[in-house]
């Protein structure tokens, strides 16, 4: 079954888009609905820290739970590394998906000052992409072997690796 959208909710949070852009518009690039009723806020790289502890401290919002963070790799873009951070606030019962960019050499501001869940996420995204994220506590691999090289969520990664 499909669930319809419902009309109330995505007029919300259409004005919340609306707002958060007029609050941080240093910082937020684009407010969009996706997949009818879901929240994504696209926002400049230096702009990771201010707008989450934006949106985790404002009253009008209190998106106070990190759920998780994503890495994608799109390799044909100019800057081919997106991450995603999605966040939840329980008391208004709301997700928002909150997304950056990055190349190979660019870092991106750690979130682990703003949301301590952060930490492990970050780490796996590094040891996946090869994403760097500046100011972290403790930015090692967590999924490969110290030694390994390279990256195996990268796209141009060879399917055998680097060393038999």
């Amino acid at each position: 079954t499909v669930r319809k959208p419902d009309e109330a909710a995505r007029a919300s949070l259409t004005d919340f888009g609306r707002y958060v852009a007029d609050c941080m518009p240093k910082y937020v690039q684009k407010v969009q609905l996706t997949s009818g009723d879901e929240l994504e806020v696209l926002i400049a790289p230096e702009g990771v820290v201010p707008v989450l502890q934006f949106l985790k401290d404002h009253h009008n919002s209190q998106f106070a739970n990190l759920v998780d963070i994503a890495g994608l790799d799109v390799p044909s873009r100019e800057h081919r590394f997106e991450v995603v951070y999605n966040i939840l606030s329980l008391r208004y019962n709301s997700r928002i998906r909150v997304k950056t960019y990055t190349d190979e050499l660019t870092p991106i501001d750690s979130a682990c000052e703003v949301f301590k869940a952060a930490n492990w996420y970050e780490r796996e995204i590094w040891d996946m992409y090869g994403v760097f994220f500046a100011n972290h506590p403790d930015l090692r691999r967590i999924l490969t072997d110290y030694g390994f090289e390279g990256h195996p969520q990268r796209r141009d990664f060879p399917l055998s690796g680097y060393v038999e």
